[in-house]
């Protein structure tokens, strides 16, 4: 609230630059972003994808300027198995290709645990 009773304005990011940058208000050259979800139909009792904001197919089609981006899901898995309080383990994993159980032709790590 400000002095006069009035609610402050909350942005994502804070009213700060790096703030502005999240929400795309000033440009900036991103270096990657990913998404982190949990499972539509969880296989385990925690479940979750994090997925690259770009399009990587397979795993077999990565190029070799890839390697940052998906060493970047690897650590973004690992965030949020600590956000989540996920202290005796877990399983990461990268299907590749229809014998590999890939289903949707884009590349995503997945999380298990609680099993």
């Amino acid at each position: 609230f400000h002095a006069n009773g009035t609610i402050a304005q909350v942005y994502p990011g804070g009213d700060t630059i790096f703030g502005k940058i999240i929400r795309k208000e000033i440009p900036a050259k991103i270096i990657f972003e990913c998404l982190a979800f949990h499972d539509i139909s969880p296989q385990a009792p925690t479940h979750f994808l994090v997925i690259p904001k770009k399009h990587i197919s397979q795993i077999s089609v990565a190029e070799d300027d890839d390697e940052s981006l998906l060493g970047h899901l690897m650590i973004v898995d690992k965030k949020c198995a600590v956000d989540l309080g996920l202290k005796n383990g877990y399983r990461m994993m990268v299907n590749e290709g229809s014998d590999g159980g890939q289903s949707i032709m884009f590349i995503l790590m997945f999380l298990e645990a609680g099993r």
